[in-house]
């Protein structure tokens, strides 16, 4: 599973869910379910922006944990 800590980047940075989405240009909304971990995909281009942003890299906020089934 592809776990997404965008809140975890955006509290190092001191940055708010409205100035990271009007930054990106993406509605507050949409950066709430990637905060969330509700989303099925991310487009490149967001990710870019959101890195270009944050000064990451996308490993910073995108993590892999293995499901146990």
């Amino acid at each position: 599973m592809i776990v997404v800590n965008l809140d975890v980047m955006m509290a190092k940075r001191k940055i708010s869910s409205q100035e990271l989405a009007e930054k990106i240009g993406i509605t507050q909304a949409n950066l709430s379910i990637l905060k969330t971990n509700k989303g099925k995909a991310i487009r490149f281009s967001t990710l870019e922006k959101i890195c270009e942003v944050l000064k990451c890299k996308p490993g910073d906020i995108l993590d892999y944990i293995k499901e146990d089934n």
